[in-house]
């Protein structure tokens, strides 16, 4: 049979018993140091019935091990912290972007640019309209009218219907539930009550205004969702479906009321992970976010 080799802690007790039991000579150690030693093997079914001798010394070989484990574990949680501050910046995403004007990237303060769904999963806030856009725009009024322009609207009755969700910008209040949910207005009596029921495109909303980051930017989690016999799950690449059909109808010329307005978009890579991880509904989405100016006409 093999020896085995165990890192043992000693001390002058532990030495003397154990040159009392044929192990040999041990040199003396300070503190907490151990040495590699050349241990016999431990007599076959030795258990509950061995002899004290057997008891003492596999007491002894436990204790090694125990010890020789904590250290190993210390030492892959000391590795896996260094792997989990690489992954912050894994796929794409890039370091917080700071001197942006008309928006903050959230991540600066703490927040992030996925929402929370749950404490584990969110989805991407890929779509966010400057404070360069028309002021009219940047207040809650004026957006509720402005979407109208682009074909969303209040939902069916006013109604609110699944999860309310919660975003942190980064701007100093923390996580605070959406102030404005706008879902795709197919025509124009009770529209936003059809998208429900079949399904289509929506957005939630959150203003940047706190203390630390008072911006007026909105930022914008769109998708495209299936109808209610699917509990609205979202669709196939439904995330960056969601995002795009917002692009293409700002950047058009659009009115309401006779106010008229056109966009411009910007895309920014690298403000979230491409991917699924963290997202909801494990949809895969390509990390960009369309930075949206728009101006009145």
């Amino acid at each position: 049979m093999h020896a085995h080799r165990l890192l043992l802690p000693f001390s002058a007790l532990t030495a003397v018993l154990l040159a009392a039991r044929g192990v040999g000579a041990v040199p003396a150690q300070s503190g907490a140091l151990g040495r590699v030693l050349d241990a016999p093997p431990l007599r076959p079914g030795a258990g509950a019935g061995a002899g004290a001798e057997d008891r003492e010394r596999q007491a002894v070989f436990a204790q090694a091990q125990a010890g020789d484990r904590s250290s190993l574990e210390h030492q892959h949680k000391q590795k896996g912290k260094g792997k989990d501050d690489d992954r912050e910046y894994e796929n794409g995403e890039l370091p917080p972007v700071e001197d942006t004007v008309g928006w903050t990237d959230p991540r600066l303060n703490g927040g992030r640019l996925i929402d929370y769904v749950t404490e584990k999963v969110g989805e991407p806030l890929n779509v966010i309209i400057s404070s360069l856009s028309d002021p009219y725009i940047l207040t809650e009024a004026g957006l509720h009218n402005y979407v109208k322009s682009i074909g969303f609207s209040e939902e069916c009755l006013g109604l609110h219907y699944g999860y309310i969700h919660e975003a942190d910008l980064g701007d100093g209040l923390g996580r605070k539930p959406e102030q404005f949910l706008g879902r795709q207005h197919y025509f124009p009596i009770m529209g936003t009550c059809w998208e429900s029921v079949r399904g289509g495109h929506h957005f939630r909303a959150w203003k940047q205004n706190g203390t630390d980051a008072d911006t007026g930017a909105w930022f914008l989690g769109a998708s495209e969702e299936m109808d209610s016999s699917k509990n609205h799950m979202i669709v196939e690449d439904g995330y960056n479906r969601g995002r795009d059909y917002i692009v293409s109808r700002v950047t058009e010329i659009t009115r309401w009321k006779g106010m008229w307005w056109k966009g411009e978009v910007e895309w920014r890579e690298g403000l979230l992970q491409r991917g699924k991880k963290g997202v909801n509904h494990g949809i895969e989405q390509d990390g960009l976010v369309a930075i949206l100016t728009i101006n009145r006409l």
